[in-house]
């Protein structure tokens, strides 16, 4: 890779009004955030993260083959932004970091920015001919004895997150990648890590753009490699790589941050008035085949007009329905009904052969066109895609093509079989939801969530649904092909703890209705956008106790992870009491739902229990 003299000169130039005009000295060796908790200190090649003082983190290697080396970074610029979400955990964020710069070598920039609760960086390349990318040498330590809990990598992203303190791990399936050892090599984002007792740093990445493919972690002993997934486009001019994020602070930082879409690309969508998130009736836990059968898809449009809710998802095989009946004839039925209809596709680029169908119409562009525009002219209200392929540029690029026809017929958009969120909740908030997460379709699929879930339910607010939107499909509060364990109060307590603009109840009709009064209420009012979220208190897999404002309305939902039961202690004297609600079990009965004026500073749970509290 080549750039020319005039770009270097301009370069040169550029760091040298850096360093005048903000009086740094071209040896500085250290950078800091706005408010100075968190900085970085150049180390050889690499990077040291420092919090309050504190050695954390190392970079031991940044950059590229060939452009590895940093110059001393100078300070660029200070951001200072204000921006809207349409959903999230946060509506109204701020985006405000120091900005560095670096020369790694030849025409390859390292931009570093520092945040109040964390840190963000990513390569800039130019003078680039019609090159393949070179090989990234980005590189994180974590020691042995640091704990962490990170998840073997998958394409669908669906595995556990369980603590261990140790690299060598088995790989949790056999096909799973390991090394010569036979331990478990490649980990997914996000990954976090408690390297002092107290703080805890989330490692993922953001801002996922046209001729990029997403990465993973590969590691050999303690040096885990920032490693992107197949990227075959020929590149000229300049390209940049996605942000690798690293969110740093306490466990109540690292649930409240924004630092994923802070360094997304903003909206690109000129109009989102149309752009409604909601609570979704959802056949396919409950049965399986359920959405080629008019009958049964008529049962949750009604369910979701007895409980208030906006959406009916009619998941795959709706290009099969039986008895004469078409999925035309089931939207118009929903529409009727004053319930907004969603639709299932396969992707076509994963599981392919002997997956469900509708197959093979989203791929091309005229298609794609053509279907989306069907789906806007009969009411159709979104779309949920399915089993996709990877991380690689052609799936990244096709999540994008999505997007962007979806967003110009008018539909909401929820990813399956999909990575996890890198960003494009802001940049196309028509996406409302993704899986990227083992859920309670797991109930389905084998035994082994049944005595996992609560320990695993316990952990996700501390790990895969800090980085965006996650369609776990909770609240079942009866069995499907395989029991749960966890209570009521659980079960209930996910509609709250898990953040996700398409919130799709997992149940049936028959157990939805058998509620009580209260809970059947609860269910039609519950949020799905939160203007603020604060967390209470918890440990990832032991207990988590969450609060989420939506207007002047508070919800706060506790969960215990253990198998034993446990009273969770908590301070709410932030939030003003008028009218508390309770939503909580007991060892003798499945509901204990109690109204008072005054929060609680303590609740018992039952052994993978929870609770819910709302004030008004």
């Amino acid at each position: 890779m080549m750039i020319t003299k005039i770009h270097r000169m301009k370069w040169w130039m550029c760091l040298a009004l850096f360093t005048f005009h903000f009086s740094l000295s071209a040896a500085a060796q250290q950078v800091a955030s706005p408010n100075g908790k968190i900085t970085i200190a150049q180390q050889g090649a690499g990077l040291v993260i420092n919090y309050q003082g504190q050695q954390v983190l190392e970079l031991p290697t940044v950059g590229f083959e060939g452009a590895s080396t940093p110059s001393p970074l100078v300070f660029r610029r200070a951001l200072k932004e204000d921006y809207n979400m349409l959903s999230g955990k946060r509506l109204q964020c701020s985006n405000e970091a120091c900005e560095y710069l670096a020369s790694l070598g030849g025409d390859v920039l390292l931009v570093v920015r520092l945040y109040n609760d964390g840190v963000a960086f990513r390569y800039e390349l130019s003078g680039l001919s019609d090159v393949s990318l070179p090989r990234e040498l980005t590189t994180w330590r974590i020691p042995e004895g640091m704990k962490r809990w990170m998840q073997n990598w998958t394409d669908s992203y669906e595995e556990y997150f369980p603590l261990t303190t140790t690299y060598k791990q088995a790989p949790r399936r056999s096909h799973y990648d390991k090394n010569a050892e036979g331990y478990a090599c490649r980990w997914g984002y996000p990954a976090l890590l408690e390297p002092v007792d107290g703080v805890f740093a989330l490692i993922s990445e953001a801002n996922i753009e046209r001729r990029q493919s997403a990465s993973c972690l590969y590691n050999e002993g303690e040096l885990y490699r920032v490693t992107p997934a197949e990227n075959e486009v020929k590149v000229s001019g300049e390209w940049h790589s996605p942000w690798r994020t690293l969110i740093l602070g306490t466990l109540a930082d690292v649930v409240a941050s924004t630092l994923i879409t802070d360094v997304a690309e903003p909206c690109q969508l000129a109009d989102t008035d149309w752009i409604q998130p909601g609570v979704v009736s959802w056949i396919y836990w409950a049965y399986n085949h359920g959405s080629n059968d008019y009958n049964i898809i008529c049962k949750y449009v009604d369910l979701a007009v007895k409980l208030k809710l906006p959406y009916v998802l009619i998941d795959a095989e709706w290009d099969e329905m039986k008895d004469g009946k078409t999925v035309e004839d089931a939207v118009k039925y929903a529409v009727s009904k004053g319930i907004k209809p969603m639709i299932w596709y396969n992707s076509s680029v994963g599981w392919i052969d002997g997956a469900p169908t509708p197959k093979f119409r989203l791929n091309k562009i005229d298609d794609r066109e053509r279907e989306f525009a069907w789906c806007e002219e009969i009411g159709v209200a979104g779309v949920k895609i399915d089993f996709f392929s990877g991380d690689s540029q052609m799936n990244m690029d096709y999540c994008i093509d999505l997007l962007q026809s979806a967003a110009r017929h008018h539909l909401l958009v929820n990813f399956h079989g999909a990575t996890i969120p890198r960003g494009w909740q802001r940049t196309y908030p028509n996406l409302l939801s993704t899986e990227g997460v083992l859920g309670a379709e797991w109930y389905n699929n084998n035994g082994t969530l049944t005595p996992l879930a609560a320990r695993h339910n316990a952990t996700l607010p501390f790990t895969r649904n800090v980085i965006g939107p996650m369609d776990y499909t909770p609240c079942a509060f009866s069995d499907s092909q395989n029991p749960h364990i966890t209570s009521n109060g659980h079960e209930l307590a996910l509609t709250v703890l898990f953040e996700s603009g398409l919130q799709h109840l997992a149940d049936s009709p028959e157990s939805f209705l058998a509620q009580p009064k209260e809970v059947q209420q609860f269910l039609g009012e519950i949020p799905t956008v939160w203007d603020e979220t604060r967390l209470v208190s918890g440990y990832p897999g032991e207990s988590v106790v969450l609060a989420r404002r939506h207007g002047t309305t508070w919800y706060v939902a506790g969960l215990n992870g253990r198998d034993e039961a446990q009273t969770l202690t908590f301070d709410l004297s932030f939030i003003p009491a008028k009218q508390v609600q309770i939503f909580t079990d007991t060892a003798t009965k499945p509901w204990d739902i109690t109204t008072q004026t005054v929060l609680p500073t303590q609740l018992p749970c039952q052994p993978r229990g929870g609770f819910v509290i709302v004030v008004k």
